[in-house]
């Protein structure tokens, strides 16, 4: 269902082993965090998939270390991991939260509207996108 209001959303790319995995990922835990699983496939769904070796290199994937800067202004650096890797403190966010289901796919430059879990609305704009060739796919 298409809502009229809403923001048009920036054009995602994805490999097609991570869109694989994100998206068993996300129906195996539908039942636990509904809003973020159907958050995420929406966002698989909605990705230009293309073969890992085709990917550029400023696309967020899974293992990436991202900065972005949110809407207030402020600056972050996260890796975006799977669940069991997510570690907050040291700034690895699950791709089961609702920022790690907004970055995924997201190039340098662009910019994204997201939602908390507390509802509130967010925008964010990936300012530098790092692969970590050491990262566990």
């Amino acid at each position: 269902m298409h809502n009229a209001n809403a923001p048009l959303k920036p054009h995602i790319i994805l490999n097609d082993v991570d869109c694989d995995r994100l998206g068993r990922l996300a129906l195996e835990a539908s039942d636990r965090v509904p809003d973020v699983a159907e958050t995420l496939l929406a966002e698989l769904e909605r990705a230009t998939v293309l073969a890992p070796d085709k990917l550029p290199d400023d696309v967020v994937r899974m293992g990436s270390t991202v900065r972005y800067q949110t809407d207030d202004g402020s600056e972050r650096a996260v890796t975006l991991v799977y669940p069991a890797e997510a570690d907050i403190a040291q700034g690895r966010i699950s791709i089961l939260t609702p920022i790690g289901a907004a970055l995924i796919g997201l190039s340098v430059g662009q910019t994204i509207d997201w939602t908390t879990l507390d509802e509130r609305s967010h925008a964010l704009t990936i300012l530098s996108v790092e692969q970590n060739q050491s990262s566990s796919h």
